[in-house]
């Protein structure tokens, strides 16, 4: 079996907070409308990683979900081409990593959290992952 990727997603804590996922069990991660975010979505593999941003307001790194189902059409498109996956959490991070720690690190200076600020699903390599585990203080 392949090793897990690693993905960031972000999400405004007012629209839909981790705590709110924690509660859910799982959701649908639907209505991405940028097309590399989408191509993003489609790479993901049931198993992946993916760490859970709070944006906006108090921008932070909270917690750890899983792919739980691979990307699929998502329901809430109209029109186009759109794809969602099935994320469900494993935990929330001991300490958040607020985004000035990220900036602040030198080995995450590519992450395209700060290159592209603007995209909302991201790859990450293993080493940013666990950077921001370790920046987290929690382990897998």
């Amino acid at each position: 079996m392949a090793k897990p990727n690693h993905w960031l997603v972000k999400q405004e804590p007012e629209a839909y907070p981790f705590s709110q996922l924690v509660k859910d069990g799982k959701t649908d991660w639907t209505g991405v409308r940028n097309f590399q975010a989408r191509n993003n979505l489609r790479a993901m593999k049931k198993g992946d990683f993916v760490l859970y941003y709070h944006s906006v307001k108090d921008p932070a790194v909270v917690g750890i979900s899983v792919v739980g189902k691979e990307h699929f059409p998502d329901p809430t498109a109209t029109e186009g081409d759109w794809s969602s996956v099935e994320l469900k959490p494993l935990k929330s991070l001991v300490e958040p990593v607020p985004l000035t720690a990220i900036k602040a690190a030198k080995s995450l200076a590519q992450i395209a959290l700060i290159r592209q600020s603007r995209l909302s699903v991201m790859p990450l390599t293993a080493g940013e992952f666990n950077t921001i585990l370790k920046l987290g203080k929690t382990s897998l």
